[in-house]
């Protein structure tokens, strides 16, 4: 094919990519179709007008279903059942009254985001979700206080730190693509990372929550959020059973950085350090300190558990068909598309990193793919002008754009959308706007960083 052919091609896939979104779009706002059915719709349709084949794009969609829910599935599954026991238990009420008193009611929200920027250094977004979730419910209750304006800091802190702080795989991959110091990228992504933050989750859940109003009753806060017990759990050991995965993360990333890899202390501990594995092990480990050592008897545990995974069905075939609808995007050539488009573009490496990260994951939904797609695409052309910017300035802007605009083709999109109980409308105006928000801020700080460093 020639090039003319063949960005000729590219646009229509682009252009296919784009008439896909706003069908799921209208499909769910104004047809009220039900998000997992229209997920399906959407990424047949768009595979079929890519011109994959027909059963080619039937195996795509599943093999997108799949790979998402590999994953997710499990977390959710654990993190909620963990939740559970936190609510139940009083757990999540201990927490929440301790954090109320040291930052009163009014700044709990700035408190929220600066537990998950801590937490979320170590863990994946969703599994820092999860074991979150639990406080905003809390929080949320007993403050009388919008779930949006405490939700909203929690995702942004978790969501800064998935994109620009090492070791998250992607930021690790674009450290060595880039041939950046990671003692440098850890220090300036905090620098950055934090203030953009701030603006995103805090300063901007104050101002829209007013403007969202949320249906009285959510599935999800009414088995993660209440409880009736007078007599709670401490704090600390209510807080080191939430942390215990992220303890044992943090074990894992140190001893893959501290000990041959053939060594049997690493091995172990990279096992145990597993998010599954270590999710599992708090849970278990919450059976006795929220669970026997609370009162309750080995029925009660059986029914916590059992009961909380009603909600999530719903829950993990959206997120699911999300994953699909990207893995769609992704085969039928979306993300060649503009990758291409984006190297034809003559910039400065640092202003395209961003740019090309954030057309990745605007068209296929998925941070990862999008910072590691851009890290591989402006590296050599970075190379080929060293010196100009930092590398670890490029590492930041390609994970500032990764962030940007999460909508209906994420599978993020979708979990907030439902652990939240928010329309398609409330969740692009709240959770794209927050990481949209997230992403531009970010940029302008590493553009600002870029001038004194």
């Amino acid at each position: 094919m020639s090039p003319t052919a063949a960005a000729a091609n590219g646009h229509a896939l682009l252009l296919y990519a784009l008439i896909a979104i706003a069908a799921l779009i209208v499909m769910i706002a104004r047809y009220k179709l039900n998000p997992f059915i229209a997920l399906v719709l959407a990424s047949l349709g768009m595979g079929v007008a890519a011109g994959m084949p027909f059963l080619t794009v039937v195996s795509s969609f599943q093999n997108g279903v799949g790979g998402v829910l590999g994953f997710i599935a499990v977390v959710v599954a654990l993190g909620t059942m963990l939740g559970k026991m936190l609510a139940e238990s009083g757990g999540a009420e201990r927490i929440a009254k301790t954090m109320i008193g040291m930052f009163g009611e009014k700044n709990v929200h700035w408190a929220i985001m600066i537990v998950a920027f801590i937490v979320g250094v170590p863990v994946f977004f969703q599994v820092g979700f999860v074991l979150l979730i639990p406080l905003v419910f809390t929080i949320a209750r007993q403050t009388g206080t919008s779930l949006v304006k405490v939700g909203l800091p929690l995702v942004a802190g978790l969501s800064v730190v998935h994109g620009l702080v090492p070791p998250h795989p992607a930021a690790m991959l674009a450290v060595g693509t880039f041939k950046a110091d990671v003692g440098l990228t850890i220090i300036y992504s905090l620098i950055v990372g934090l203030p953009a933050a701030a603006i995103a989750g805090p300063i901007y859940a104050q101002w829209i929550s007013p403007q969202i109003e949320l249906p009285a009753n959510n599935p999800m806060a009414a088995q993660l959020g209440t409880t009736d017990r007078t007599e709670l759990p401490g704090f600390g050991l209510s807080m080191l059973t939430i942390l215990l995965p992220v303890i044992l993360m943090v074990l894992s990333s140190g001893a893959e950085l501290t000990l041959p890899k053939e060594n049997s202390v690493r091995i172990a501990l990279n096992f145990i350090g597993n998010p599954v594995v270590s999710l599992l092990i708090a849970l278990l480990f919450s059976f006795y300190t929220f669970g026997t050592r609370q009162g309750f008897g080995r029925e009660q545990i059986l029914k916590f558990t059992s009961d909380c995974l009603g909600p999530t069905a719903t829950i993990l075939l959206v997120i699911g068909a999300g994953g699909g609808f990207n893995r769609v995007l992704l085969d039928s050539g979306v993300g060649k598309a503009i990758a291409d488009l984006a190297t034809s573009l003559q910039i400065s490496s640092i202003v395209l990193a961003f740019v090309v990260a954030a057309v990745i994951r605007v068209a296929t939904g998925s941070a990862t793919v999008a910072m590691t797609t851009a890290a591989g695409i402006v590296a050599p052309l970075a190379a080929a002008n060293p010196g100009s910017v930092r590398p670890e300035l490029l590492v930041l802007a390609t994970g500032a754009g990764s962030v940007i605009l999460s909508h209906v083709n994420d599978s993020g999109f979708w979990l907030i959308k439902e652990y939240f109980n928010m329309t398609v409308p409330q969740t692009l105006k709240t959770w794209t706007v927050m990481e949209t928000i997230l992403a531009v801020t970010a940029f302008a700080f590493t553009m600002l960083l870029a001038q004194v460093v």
